[in-house]
């Protein structure tokens, strides 16, 4: 049942339920073909049930923007718990204690950005789907997962720089980053490595 935190369910259940009355309304009663009946027919068979795919689609895609979403497949739960852990140093962990990532720091943090980061990053999100229910990855044990899942990609340094620009002064004026910055820019150094400001899951494995 949706939350009432969740305005886009309740959307989608009521246009859902309107398609479904107005049908079989006409198909018990079998009116004459009226304009007033075809209108409702429209309504039905139309507008309803559009309002009711767009909507649920929407909901749909915030859902899998949620840390929670993540954490439903048990490959991810390690990832998860140490970014709900308050005690963890971890970079994943340091971001969803900050309110601008939230519940929502896998997210932000994976997304591919750009004109169609969002197309992009939800086929991403399909691959996984892929790998988990077909792929073998869901019966994987926890050691098995750690063995054998890796990043598909070196986690680019531009998906920091969409909130760590390395142009602020607060940024520039430490030495390290200045000494770094060619190479940071050029991802030649990640940000995310043992050096600088370490791994986002760290136990996950120890290599760079």
């Amino acid at each position: 049942m949706p939350s009432s935190h969740s305005p886009f369910s309740w959307v989608t259940l009521a246009s859902a339920a309107i398609a479904a009355v107005i049908i079989i309304g006409y198909l018990v009663r079998r009116p004459k073909l009226t304009g007033v009946t075809k209108l409702w027919l429209l309504a039905g068979l139309g507008v309803f049930p559009i309002l009711t795919a767009g909507v649920g689609n929407v909901q749909g895609f915030e859902a899998t923007t949620k840390r929670s979403f993540c954490a439903s497949c048990h490959v991810m739960t390690e990832h998860t718990g140490d970014s709900d852990n308050l005690a963890s140093t971890s970079l994943s962990a340091r971001h969803a204690r900050n309110k601008l990532f939230g519940d929502k720091n896998c997210y932000v943090c994976h997304a591919d950005y750009g004109m169609y980061g969002t197309l992009l990053t939800k086929e991403g999100g399909m691959k996984h789907v892929y790998y988990y229910y077909l792929g073998g990855y869901r019966s994987l044990s926890m050691a098995e997962a750690k063995a054998k899942i890796r990043i598909h990609a070196p986690y680019p340094n531009e998906n920091c720089m969409q909130c760590h620009s390395t142009e602020d002064k607060l940024w520039a004026d430490r030495p390290d980053h200045k000494a770094a910055l060619a190479d940071v820019r050029a991802d030649r150094i990640s940000c995310a490595s043992s050096g600088c400001h370490g791994l986002a899951h760290p136990y996950w494995r120890t290599d760079p």
